[in-house]
């Protein structure tokens, strides 16, 4: 069942940090699934996703975010499933499913979104576009003749994270186009939003004057980790939607992906891009914001053995530096290396809470102003070793029935300096065994 990784299952966070599901699975999520799959196999169609809708609803404080809605007669289950902007609606007889997504008025779609539009429907897999009388839609159908819990997942998961994705899109290149149905969608608390704005600028200030104390020759390897570590940053902990998070992902894109550019002229878009955020005025920072209930992660589940690869890569480039004394970028790429897993990668959920558990350290002033207890004394230069070691326990025990070689490693890691420990932290992740045996 390596689908069920799409979600996290053991966080408990008072906030909403990166893209994934900040949330709780059921304690009961095995069990409901293995009920679905059975009940798919006798034809117990309205049972059967009656159990798999059970299985993926999630928890904060062991209380429903009624992420999905259902009601079940004998002849019909009616749904409504939340992820961000979107909201799915469906209904489910014994021979069919069908949900729709509601996008944006037909009466306000230009030449260009209509052109957009045509064209997505050539890159999805089980969903389509199409408009009725009033609206553009996403749509869905399948058949139940042979369906099981991972045959419904995969479609239903298509259509909510693109559905929202679309209205993010929409609102931010096209700020004429209303998007629709857009109700449940609840506006962040200012004070939390003032927090956000002024750490985006300090930082932001941080790393201009960081780049300024970079060697005049050979730095711009080091410039694109200072600037890009700002950008993963920003969406992990700050994460805004809507335009900025369109353009932050789309400059993250294109640094990755444009081999024609140098590498100093992808540094130059990063800076310019990050010169005009420290230009929003709080207003219009705060348009990018909401607050929203999530049913699946939007990354693929990436295996242990690409993560291994990359925290050993990325260890090898920081013992380059160090050899060759380029000392002020240590510090970054330690705190680089998290964020990138954090943005690109589907993690299990040890790993993802372990490494939101290692920025928590890293990022203390943040996390003190958002309202929790810090575990590292930046002044000082101390870490709360006893509440680190207690909270690495707490992520892991609750897998180790199941994982029988996961071991709680807090008492292995070096607490002489932050740059020490985050070195014994990836060292420790490195190690992480989830073979079933």
């Amino acid at each position: 069942m390596s689908w069920l990784n799409f979600f996290d299952t053991k966080t408990q966070l008072k906030h909403q940090f990166g893209r994934g599901v900040n949330a709780n699975l059921s304690k009961d999520e095995e069990d409901f699934f293995n009920i679905s799959y059975e009940a798919f196999e006798a034809k117990d169609i309205l049972n059967a996703y009656d159990y798999f809708f059970k299985s993926i609803l999630n928890y904060s404080n062991e209380i429903s975010n009624k992420n999905i809605l259902f009601t079940k007669t004998d002849e019909k289950l009616n749904f409504e499933i939340f992820q961000g902007s979107a909201r799915i609606i469906g209904t489910i007889t014994k021979e069919n499913l069908y949900a729709e997504a509601i996008i944006t008025k037909k009466s306000s779609a230009n030449v260009a979104l209509k052109r957009l539009i045509l064209e997505r429907n050539y890159e999805l897999t089980y969903t389509y576009y199409f408009s009725d009388d009033e609206y553009i839609k996403l749509k869905l159908s399948i058949d139940n003749i042979t369906m099981s819990p991972q045959k419904v997942f995969f479609p239903l998961r298509e259509i909510a994270l693109n559905a929202d994705f679309d209205k993010e899109y929409i609102k931010s290149e096209f700020p004429g186009i209303a998007i629709e149905d857009i109700v449940h969608l609840k506006p962040l608390d200012e004070s939390e939003l003032r927090v956000k704005y002024d750490f985006l600028h300090k930082w932001i200030d941080e790393i201009t004057a960081k780049i300024s104390t970079l060697p005049s020759n050979d730095n711009a390897g080091m410039q694109s980790f200072i600037l890009l570590y700002l950008i993963f940053k920003m969406d992990y902990l700050i994460v805004p939607k809507f335009s900025i998070f369109q353009k932050s992902s789309k400059k993250v894109q294109e640094y990755f992906s444009d081999e024609n550019l140098t590498v100093e002229a992808k540094n130059e878009e990063l800076r310019n891009y990050i010169n005009e955020l420290g230009k929003i005025d709080f207003e219009e920072f705060k348009t990018n914001f909401y607050d929203a209930k999530y049913t699946f992660n939007p990354t693929e589940k990436a295996s242990n053995e690409e993560i291994d690869i990359f925290i050993t890569e990325s260890l090898a480039k920081i013992r380059w530096y160090k050899n060759n004394r380029y000392h002020q970028i240590i510090p970054t790429m330690y705190k680089y290396i998290a964020l990138y897993l954090l943005y690109n990668y589907g993690l299990h959920p040890v790993t993802k809470a372990l490494l939101h558990t290692l920025v928590e350290i890293q990022n203390p002033d943040f996390f003190k102003a958002l309202g929790y207890n810090t575990l590292y004394d930046v002044d000082n230069a101390t870490f709360a070793k006893r509440a680190i070691v207690s909270k690495i326990d707490d992520i892991i025990s609750p897998y180790q029935n199941r994982f029988k070689l996961l071991k709680p490693f807090g008492d292995k890691l070096n607490f002489t300096s932050l740059n020490e420990f985050s070195n014994s932290f990836y060292l420790q992740l490195k190690n992480l065994n989830y073979e079933e045996i």
